[in-house]
């Protein structure tokens, strides 16, 4: 059996430092290209596809993550995911046609899902027993503040500034630089028997279907929705950069609630006395989908609130910070039970499959979402997230931890 030691501290800190700062580059760079691609001419319902392009490249690749981390190895892996956003950068920098930026945006995507999977995957493993929720809220977390700092720093430089786009190019070059301190990683000890590639992919599907829902969900609303957040604020008649702060309400969202959530699974995981609350959360799995549960009903409040953006505009900071914040938590709950159950090989592909579920979400909402703003911003835009947010919670609230093993 391969050495399954924990990387040297140093590791876990360069890849906490590696892909915080690729994500502030890049949660710069998306509304920085939403602006620009409205500033060009083009419809609300076409920019919003330029939103999905990203999740649609997340969404091709996945399925195929463990067959290409097996392949290269954790470390090189890592490699890829970084240098190649500095080359879908230039061509945001560099080209003028603007169908490039769609197909730089996809590629963007699928190394971005590489990336995404094997440092989540990597953070569960090596966390230590019985502090998992704690870590891997704490990465989350993390990840949600990149969601604040990226728009946050565009503002303060100026989304029209012809510097914006360089400045997030150099914090990509900075994760690449923070990639180079990452030690060699030990193989997984599963990675000569583990199925892989849509195997994997297709087994872990169809062992917890309810997990992938909350994942679903979480992106639908934390990631999609965040990435027309600009647009909803355009459409208020916002300014370009208090529209472009939207983002990052909900990001501030995400990164208030996370860790919490991680640590609350934590400790209301272990052992309790007999009573009332040893009945309502039950055993660690059990506590895991009441908390999932909790989360759902939050996203469906804040579109409930969202109609009476129509009379106080102002409402629509704390429906983005609750979007956010609930959205963190069903990925964050979600990706703490997969950790729980798996390791090596086998955790990237379930860490894959709940990433594949999320990214469908943030695929699926900035192209619908975009179009029902178009169509009907104060009825119909309220409605479509409603319907997404009342399917959810209907459906885990009839899930059962011993059909979905959560």
């Amino acid at each position: 059996m391969s050495d399954l030691r924990p990387p040297p501290r140093v590791g876990l800190f360069a890849l906490f430092a590696s892909t915080f700062c690729e994500l502030v580059g890049i949660f710069m760079l998306l509304p920085l290209n939403l602006l620009r691609l409205k500033d060009s001419g083009l419809d609300t319902a076409t920019t919003g596809l330029f939103a999905s392009a990203s999740y649609i490249g997340i969404f091709l690749l996945t399925p195929f993550a463990s067959s290409i981390t097996a392949k290269l190895g954790r470390r090189n892996t890592l490699w890829l995911t970084a240098v190649v956003p500095l080359g879908t950068g230039l061509v945001f920098a560099l080209s003028p046609w603007v169908a490039t930026w769609y197909i730089a945006q996809l590629i963007a995507g699928m190394t971005g899902g590489l990336r995404w999977v094997l440092a989540e995957a990597l953070v569960a493993e090596f966390s230590p027993p019985g502090q998992r929720g704690r870590y891997v809220g704490l990465f989350e977390t993390l990840v949600g503040a990149t969601f604040i700092i990226g728009p946050v720093l565009l503002a303060w430089v100026g989304p029209q500034s012809d510097t914006a786009i360089w400045v997030a190019l150099l914090c990509i070059a900075a994760g690449a630089v923070w990639t180079a301190a990452i030690p060699q990683l030990p193989a997984a000890n599963d990675q000569d028997n583990a199925p892989m590639g849509l195997s994997g992919v297709w087994k872990s599907v169809t062992a917890h279907p309810m997990i992938m829902l909350a994942g679903f969900l979480g992106g639908f609303f934390e990631a999609g929705i965040t990435a027309i957040l600009p647009l909803v604020g355009l459409s208020m008649q916002w300014s370009p950069s208090l529209s472009t702060l939207l983002v990052a309400a909900s990001g501030f969202g995400s990164a208030f609630l996370m860790l919490p959530a991680g640590m609350l699974a934590d400790s209301l995981s272990r052992p309790l006395p007999s009573g009332g609350l040893r009945r309502f959360w039950g055993n660690a799995a059990h506590t895991r989908l009441q908390l999932i549960r909790m989360a759902a009903w939050l996203t469906l409040l804040g579109t409930l609130a969202l109609p009476f953006t129509a009379f106080t505009p102002s409402v629509a900071w704390g429906i983005a910070v609750i979007w956010g914040g609930a959205g963190g938590v069903l990925y964050t709950l979600a990706m703490i039970d997969i950790g729980t159950r798996e390791q090596g090989i086998r955790l990237v592909s379930g860490t894959a499959v709940l990433v594949m579920a999320y990214t469908l979400g943030g695929m699926i909402a900035p192209a619908a979402g975009a179009a029902a703003l178009q169509a009907s911003a104060h009825i119909g835009f309220p409605l479509l997230l409603s319907v997404v947010a009342a399917l959810g919670v209907g459906l885990l609230t009839r899930a059962s931890v011993q059909a979905d093993a959560l």
